[in-house]
């Protein structure tokens, strides 16, 4: 089975990749941001068409601290949206 998981570099993610190499049995597929910009649909249509994933897992989101979160709460959830929104698309 072939999983995407998306944010393999943050705390959820890369614990999510660790999780699913030591039970084995798994093709993980991951992008960092040099690869694939989460925030632009048609490059995520192109790369999921290309990989063809089994399963996606999102563990992607722009964080900020407390500050960053209270200041910009707009931009934190539109991207965060955008991000889940393009891989729901772009995997259907």
């Amino acid at each position: 089975m072939k999983i995407f998981i998306a944010g393999h570099r943050g705390m959820v993610g890369s614990a999510l990749v660790r999780e699913a190499q030591l039970r084995g049995g798994y093709e993980i597929l991951t992008a960092g941001r040099e690869e694939l910009d989460l925030l632009n649909q048609a490059e995520c249509r192109a790369w999921l068409e290309d990989q063809k994933p089994d399963q996606i897992i999102i563990a992607a989101a722009k964080v900020g601290g407390i500050h960053a979160n209270a200041t910009y709460p707009a931009e934190f959830i539109y991207e965060n949206l955008a991000i889940a929104t393009h891989l729901i698309e772009g995997s259907r």
